[in-house]
């Protein structure tokens, strides 16, 4: 990976160098907290969190339907913004890139919400989380960039954290032994293969958005955010038309917890974008991993599904991957001559 790569799929292709981050640098000053950054980031991950429960819990509502409203939470708010600053909504020379991370992305989205829906919540969120350590496979394809014995590493411990999440039958037979008691939802339930297979799609659909998102890195945030939730809200229509899935929620819960839906989709978004303009993209990185503790929380509390050793363990390997990936990539912005970089030289293999 080249030492000047950002974590864009977190920041949906907002630029560092923004001046619009200036009073977010005067706030931190400020509040004399260095760690707004984290903090921000944080949160973040706390309400994307709260939006999987949320799929998951409507289980009368269709995962791709709920994906159609979540771009309408994205679109409406970044309009304003993009009619402010006076962007080009469609620019020229960046339109088929804009479409295929368009596609990409919802297509990513989809399959998530489809996961989390026939998985375990935490399970699947630390499936999708891996997307960060996966893009060193398609960062040498077609960037050509150089695959290191690192990155061969921490590919390999995060497909054994993979294999041992979602414990297929080829490898581990039909009834896999569990070091926890397993969750009676899933265990008297025959394996269900697609859950996992979404999940994994949805990762590998997500580090092409890394890839498609640095050509874009130019454009204004609200560029591509906007041409993302218009773009994806057609997509998503389509699909819901084709599988019969259009319909209102019902009314009450359901609908509140749609719109809560939009509002939180949202809220993640600007909390990690805000975070990206006053940190930088290793240690936020690294926050991001909150994601999954969450994850594992709400999944008791909410579902009464208890983690298996297995699922345990593999998580462990997954967030070690992302942790190691997001530190080399931190230590390799830092200054040659500086001390911390000298204790990570080990992750840096100098």
């Amino acid at each position: 990976m080249s030492e000047n790569l950002e974590l864009h799929q977190f920041q949906e292709g907002t630029q560092s160098n923004d001046k619009s981050n200036r009073w977010l640098e005067r706030l931190k000053m400020r509040l004399n907290c260095p760690y707004l950054g984290i903090i921000l980031a944080t949160l973040s991950s706390l309400f994307f969190s709260l939006c999987s429960v949320i799929v998951k819990g409507l289980v009368d509502v269709n995962p791709m339907e709920l994906a159609s409203f979540r771009f309408v939470g994205v679109l409406l708010p970044t309009i304003p913004i993009l009619i402010y600053t006076k962007q080009p909504v469609f620019p020229e020379g960046k339109r088929v890139i804009l479409l295929l991370r368009c596609f990409m992305g919802t297509t990513g989205l989809m399959l998530s919400f489809y996961a989390f829906r026939h998985m375990p919540l935490a399970d699947a969120s630390v499936i999708i989380f891996s997307t960060p350590v996966f893009v060193a496979i398609f960062a040498r394809v077609f960037l050509k960039e150089p695959c290191t014995l690192f990155n061969v590493v921490t590919i390999n411990m995060t497909l054994l954290g993979v294999v041992l999440i979602t414990r297929p039958p080829l490898i581990f037979g039909s009834a896999a032994p569990t070091l926890d008691s397993e969750n009676e939802k899933y265990s008297d339930k025959t394996y269900d293969i697609w859950g996992p297979v979404a999940a994994i799609s949805s990762t590998l659909f997500g580090a092409n958005v890394y890839i498609l998102l640095r050509a874009l890195k130019n454009l204004h945030f609200s560029v591509i955010m906007t041409n993302f939730g218009a773009i994806a809200l057609v997509y998503t229509f389509i699909v819901c038309v084709a599988i019969g899935a259009v319909c209102w929620p019902s009314c009450g819960r359901d609908r509140w917890l749609v719109v809560i839906l939009g509002i939180f989709s949202f809220l993640g978004q600007i909390l990690l974008t805000l975070s990206l303009q006053v940190e930088q993209a290793g240690p936020v990185a690294i926050a991001r991993c909150a994601d999954i503790v969450f994850a594992f929380v709400w999944q008791m509390m909410f579902f009464g599904e208890t983690p298996t050793g297995y699922s345990l363990f593999g998580a462990l390997m997954v967030v070690s991957s992302v942790i190691l990936t997001a530190l080399k990539k931190w230590a390799m912005t830092l200054p040659r001559e500086s001390t911390l970089r000298k204790r990570l030289r080990v992750i840096l293999l100098e």
